[in-house]
């Protein structure tokens, strides 16, 4: 006699175990994707927007001595975002140079004075000896003068203003993209025993008179000064 039928359903055998695990699988992989591309999208908004004066979310570190209370939103490297002792400290900044006109990005490394030499004492010291003939014009109030083809110099330009006993002075390289403006590098010195290596675009340099007063307010703001 025929063994009867069963009604209870299908018999899954061990091939349709393994293919249920692979489609749980799958799906478990297409959440992680989705997550990840949510997570990057965030980032993505959160760059955009950007530091901003007035940021909460306070992290203190101290550089050289210096007690920082720094907005989370400021930092560059995550990493770098954790209370305590720090050799420097990488920041980005958005300086409203003029008014209507969107806030330049600048980014700012905070460390002891000692291990960054300033700027101005720069410019007599060593790109006095570096300048090239001839001198650029183009930015209301500086001079601009190349620097020659050695010791890694090639391209490079040094904007300075020759009225000031400490004088603004930034030395720019052309940017890698050559269609983006000439990435300039400017080192000051802080009452607070701590440097201030700054990186920003040569565009901000038509505003070069107003940059140290709008950077006052960031970097007071933090304890830096």
């Amino acid at each position: 006699m025929p063994a009867p039928i069963s009604t209870d359903g299908p018999t899954e055998g061990p091939g349709a175990l393994f293919y249920n695990l692979a489609g749980i699988a799958v799906l478990v992989l297409l959440m992680a994707v989705g997550q990840a591309y949510l997570i990057d999208r965030a980032g993505q908004s959160a760059t955009v927007t950007g530091p901003a004066l007035g940021d909460g979310n306070i992290v203190q570190q101290t550089v050289a001595g210096r007690e920082l209370d720094i907005p989370a939103a400021w930092f560059r490297f995550g990493e770098q975002m954790k209370g305590g002792f720090a050799s420097q400290v990488d920041l980005r900044f958005m300086l409203a140079l003029e008014p209507g006109v969107s806030a330049h990005p600048v980014d700012v490394t905070l460390l002891p004075r000692s291990r960054a030499r300033a700027s101005s004492a720069l410019l007599d010291a060593v790109y006095l000896h570096q300048f090239d003939e001839g001198t650029k014009g183009g930015v209301a109030g500086l001079v601009g003068k190349s620097l020659l083809p050695r010791d890694g110099y090639s391209g490079e330009t040094v904007w300075y203003d020759p009225l000031s006993p400490v004088p603004f002075v930034a030395k720019c390289a052309p940017a890698v993209v050559p269609a983006e403006p000439d990435l300039c590098l400017r080192t000051i010195h802080l009452q607070s025993g701590l440097a201030a290596v700054l990186s920003f675009r040569a565009d901000a340099l038509h505003s070069w008179r107003h940059f140290d007063q709008e950077l006052a307010l960031w970097l007071g703001q933090i304890g830096a000064l």
